[in-house]
């Protein structure tokens, strides 16, 4: 994901001075190292994926849990994926929804630097929804992957493997619809999305 990631970065650059952090519940049968109840899905084996993704809704980094955690409880893990990347904008302005409207999250924005723009709890989502459709669509652009709709792998190792490798995907898929628009070569692909 991280020689993607890089590719990406340099030939078409990557929008750090907005990102979006948003967790996704899918389906785990088999149980395993990071599944856990899901609360959605009448406590059967679930799994979340909580993602950071830029302004255009590239994957920066992901992190697989258990169906009962909390989205705020793995912000900061969820941050930690940023390690190692730079140089960023000097503000940053991180998109959350309405499950991270808690004191104890925007304790963690202040403490990285960063600017938290917060949904807040009892108002309806349609008017509060600004920059986060970009980590919702990507969230849909890794269900498509069987693979991560409904996890039968077990260990921990596994499950990130698979992650790594659809956010991987991703990260090329865009790269080569960008790419199309931005240069010009011969064997340039001409359907709209890398199958």
């Amino acid at each position: 994901m991280h020689l993607a990631l890089a590719a990406y970065d340099r030939m078409v650059g990557l929008e750090l001075s907005d990102l979006a952090i948003d967790g996704c519940i899918t389906k785990a049968p088999c149980g395993g190292e990071v599944a856990g109840r899901s609360p959605g899905d009448r406590g059967k084996h679930g799994l979340k994926r909580s993602m950071i993704t830029d302004a255009r809704g590239i994957p920066l980094g992901v992190v697989p849990a258990a169906a009962s955690r909390n989205d705020h409880t793995l912000l900061g893990a969820t941050l930690d994926a940023l390690d190692g990347m730079g140089p960023f904008p000097a503000l940053r302005t991180v998109h959350l929804d309405r499950g991270y409207d808690y004191q104890v999250v925007r304790e963690v924005l202040a403490e990285r630097g960063l600017l938290g723009q917060i949904a807040q709890r009892g108002v309806p989502a349609p008017m509060q929804l600004g920059r986060r459709w970009v980590i919702e669509r990507t969230h849909a652009w890794g269900n498509t992957f069987g693979k991560l709709r409904c996890c039968t792998e077990r260990r921990r190792q596994q499950v990130e493997f698979y992650l790594a490798l659809a956010c991987a995907v991703i990260v090329v898929r865009a790269l080569i619809g960008r790419a199309r628009l931005l240069y010009r070569w011969d064997a340039r692909p001409t359907a709209r999305r890398l199958r």
